[in-house]
């Protein structure tokens, strides 16, 4: 077996599954979960009948073995809503890439660009932020490197502290996850931290990985920065060892068709496609079809914007009353401080005497330098239809009212 495997520590939901282990929830309630951030909005009909009708086509319905490269028309589409998106110029057939998802992406990409060679008996370091999307700790292990993690600083807007990595630290960096708007955090990254970033990967070689996956859930009017758009507005051009990866899952309702794709550096984006090309990641034709009108439409990506607008209007005045929470920057979670300091406790409680799920910040983060910048906070993943967002939210106050 390989040994890498006995580093990986218990996904976030296997912990809260352990953590409820014994616990029978008040039965006086119906469950509610805000643990997993799955969309719960309804998958707009024209990408269904997409799915359909590409499914029916012949030979290009399930006839043939699509290539990993993908349709060049659906690379064109990918290209056609960064331009649209981001004001962006690229080239669809050397800068663009489909993938079956942004998290199948994440692992891969670790795997392709990380040379594991120990230097001066050392590991190459991946840097991740803190708290952060677990795939890229499992990514960085199985590649052979080490993950080091940044933490998300509350007087920064829970934007990761860069400022705090060691300069020996970022000599031995070969990749930065950057997730901006953040998971669990909803923080978008500004401009000036793109470019020290970017400055550091110049003087160091390292690769940026762009995680854009909750892009087109926002709050602000500004819509959020992208990592090639940053990257334009800066003058990098060519996107020097930059990636960014995005999906349909959040902007369209549609996690289960694992469409997404990735942009950046064509040389790194040739290396991918080779990796990808022996890994078996091709994307089924008829999702190829359906991805291809979703990336083309834009009112439906309005019309669930404004759903999560009008959900978190309706929320975060009422939790404010009993917790130390804000509306996000951007994303569908609410990172929410709890009174006590004890996340597990608040989860576990919350869960049986009210039986509302919440995920513990603890669950999220790591340990690393003598803190935990997840502890005593919860995740509240807003993506039920609002009537059941509003029905836990006003279990949570009865909760902590009645812990006071």
């Amino acid at each position: 077996m390989n040994p890498l495997l006995s580093a990986l520590q218990p996904y976030p939901f296997e912990r809260l599954r352990q953590l409820f282990a014994g616990i029978t929830p008040n039965p006086a309630y119906r469950p509610i979960s805000l643990g997993i951030g799955e969309p719960k909005h309804a998958t707009p009909p024209f990408i269904l009948d997409a799915l359909d009708d590409a499914g029916r086509a012949t030979p290009s319905g399930l006839a043939a073995y699509p290539a990993t490269a993908g349709d060049i028309k659906l690379r064109q589409a990918f290209a056609g809503w960064l331009a649209r998106r981001y004001g962006l110029t690229v080239d669809a057939a050397t800068q663009t890439l489909p993938v079956n998802g942004s998290r199948e992406a994440l692992f891969a990409l670790a795997q392709t660009v990380i040379d594991p060679t120990l230097v001066g008996g050392a590991k190459p370091l991946v840097i991740c932020p803190n708290p952060f999307y677990q795939i890229y700790e499992g990514a960085a292990i199985l590649s052979g490197a080490q993950p080091w993690f940044v933490p998300a600083m509350p007087a920064k807007n829970f934007a990761p502290d860069w400022d705090c990595v060691p300069d020996a630290v970022w000599a031995r960096t070969q990749l930065v996850f950057v997730c901006s708007p953040g998971n669990p955090t909803g923080a978008v990254m500004p401009l000036p931290e793109w470019k020290k970033l970017f400055d550091l990967s110049t003087k160091h070689g390292f690769v940026v990985a762009s995680d854009e996956c909750y892009s087109e859930i926002y709050f602000r009017e500004e819509p959020p920065l992208g990592g090639l758009q940053a990257a334009a507005q800066l003058g990098i051009q060519d996107f020097k060892n930059l990636i960014a990866l995005t999906s349909l899952s959040k902007r369209s309702n549609v996690p289960g068709l694992r469409s997404g794709f990735v942009a950046g550096d064509a040389a790194i984006i040739q290396q991918f496609l080779l990796y990808r090309t022996y890994h078996g990641s091709a994307m089924s034709p008829v999702v190829q079809q359906a991805s291809m009108v979703a990336w083309g439409d834009e009112a439906h990506v309005v019309a669930n914007r404004q759903l999560y607008r009008q959900k978190f209007a309706e929320l975060t005045p009422v939790l404010t009353s009993v917790l130390d929470v804000a509306l996000p920057d951007a994303a569908f979670y609410l990172w929410a401080a709890v009174k006590g300091g004890n996340d597990e406790a608040f989860a576990r409680d919350l869960y049986a005497n009210y039986n509302v799920t919440v995920l513990p910040g603890s669950y999220l983060a790591r340990h690393f330098n003598g803190h935990n910048p997840g502890a005593g906070r919860i995740r509240m993943a807003l993506v039920a239809e609002t009537a059941e967002c509003l029905e836990a939210a006003r279990r949570i106050v009865q909760f902590c009212q009645s812990r006071v």
